[in-house]
């Protein structure tokens, strides 16, 4: 029997592992991909010692999410597995299950990107798949199974989303929220449900907005122009004391504050960490620099971008003896070592109860909080080989300086950042997702940082002629 190469694959179509997971088009993510890169990880575990007789499914709100599930489905099937149908929770939901269960985990979701796009995240029974591991998974070879049949999924077990749910019953007491008015942007997100029993749960008054049928993509680190104006026009509405929403998958979180304006997420993780008593926090390079600034932690440690990164370095400290660990990401999703991936919900609770438990707004805890702004955008259909050049060429940095001043300091663990002597951060990134370059700035004032972002994208633009 023939096999099939995921380098093949991969060189075929484009659709490979990112910062998190395998993503691409949907008109990409043939059956024969998704059975491909699902049965190379389930056989990648086997092939080192893992024991498993069960593996837990799940799945986004998307509209090709059901039929991608079913080949997942097959692939379990085929590798003499159980499946453990979670149905449609957040990815964080099925992630803590496998955990706690000791079995491997499976989650087809897109996350923020468009409805045109899909992915698969993949989770071993300790937890995230690491680079390590889809570095060898990437260069395996399955056998050729010919036409490729879906398979109907079992009824939906609704532990996961049980354990998940009393999670936050360990952390929180149950009036924890009482009296406070919460907007649930829930548009389509796939833990819009389950946040809404955690907040009512411990007392809010919640009210449910802009709930979707058809998939809406919403970036928690780029705030659209029309996700502004909707927080607006509900606050003046309703009045509440904040906004709360998710991206598709519900693992990076949005909150809005009592004036309906939502905070760059960027920011969360500075007070749910402090909020949880971490002493050693985790992030990627990319993350604002209000958090050093805080000096609130013992110690800081800088990553690539990608939470299998973050993860990575987590499990390293531990091993180390550090204790209190935690991680995020700029989107703001949250990691703790008793559930080592993104959780979207979390820091949002956290916020909330501190507002509630010091008596203040919600804009009130972010002005406590040292005076740093972000703003980040990307320029489209920017080939990821001509971008990695002109950083490796040394031209973006020359260009950077002329235009914006001598640097004091640069950092090329992921990309090109550089720290200009007023303070101000420009970071240049080509994307590991999709043909984009990116770039991230940081400066004193939002005004300023709209302003550099604007300015820098108008550079990347001039690159791509």
């Amino acid at each position: 029997m023939s096999a099939i190469s995921l380098i093949d694959i991969k060189n075929k179509t484009g659709i490979g592992f990112g910062t998190s997971g395998v993503r691409g088009l949907v008109s990409e993510l043939t059956d024969e991909v998704v059975y491909s890169y699902s049965t190379a990880f389930l056989k990648y575990l086997k092939d080192n010692g893992e024991k498993y007789e069960k593996v837990a499914l799940a799945g986004d709100l998307r509209d090709s999410t059901p039929k991608i599930m079913r080949i997942v489905g097959r692939a379990i099937i085929d590798i003499g597995a159980e499946i453990v149908n979670c149905g449609f929770v957040p990815t964080q939901t099925l992630a803590l299950y496998g955990i706690k269960n000791k079995i491997p985990s499976i989650m087809v979701t897109g996350s923020h990107i468009p409805a045109d796009r899909n992915g698969i995240k993949f989770y071993k029974p300790e937890g995230e798949v690491l680079k390590s591991d889809e570095e060898i998974i990437s260069s395996m070879e399955i056998e050729n199974i010919g036409k490729i049949l879906g398979v109907d999924l079992p009824e939906i077990n609704n532990e996961a989303s049980l354990l998940y749910f009393e999670r936050f019953l360990k952390i929180f007491p149950l009036k924890s929220l009482e009296g406070m008015k919460i907007g649930l942007y829930g548009h389509s997100a796939v833990g819009r449900d389950i946040f809404e029993n955690i907040l009512v749960s411990f007392g809010a008054e919640v009210t449910k907005l802009g709930y979707s049928d058809e998939f809406v993509p919403v970036d928690t680190e780029v705030i659209e122009e029309k996700t502004a104006e909707l927080g607006k026009v509900w606050n003046s509405e309703h009045r509440f004391n904040a906004l709360v929403s998710t991206d598709g998958d519900s693992d990076r979180p949005l909150l809005g504050d009592e004036n309906g304006n939502w905070l760059r997420s960027d920011i969360l993780g500075i007070l749910t960490a402090k909020f949880l008593k971490a002493k050693v926090v985790v992030n990627p390079i990319s993350c604002n620099t209000a958090l050093e600034k805080s000096k609130l932690f013992e110690k800081i440690v800088k990553t690539k971008i990608g939470s299998p990164y973050v993860v990575a370095e987590m499990i390293k400290l531990e091993k180390e003896g550090f204790t209190n660990i935690v991680g995020y990401e700029a989107n703001g999703g949250f990691f703790t070592q008793d559930l080592p991936t993104r959780d979207g919900i979390l820091p949002l609770i956290c916020w909330l109860v501190l507002a509630k438990s010091d008596k203040k707004g919600i804009s009130q805890l972010m002005n406590d909080l040292p005076k740093r702004f972000t703003e980040s955008g990307s320029v489209r259909d920017f080939p990821t080989d001509k971008s990695m050049k002109i950083i490796e060429s040394g031209e973006a940095l020359e260009k950077i300086q002329n235009s914006f001043g001598v640097a004091q300091n640069i950092s090329n663990i992921d990309g090109l950042r550089i720290t200009l002597l007023n303070g101000e951060i420009i970071h240049l990134r080509p994307s590991k997702n999709a043909p984009e370059f990116r770039n991230y700035v940081e400066a004193g004032s939002p005004a300023r940082a709209k302003t550099l972002s604007a300015e820098v994208f108008k550079i990347i633009q001039s690159w791509n002629i």
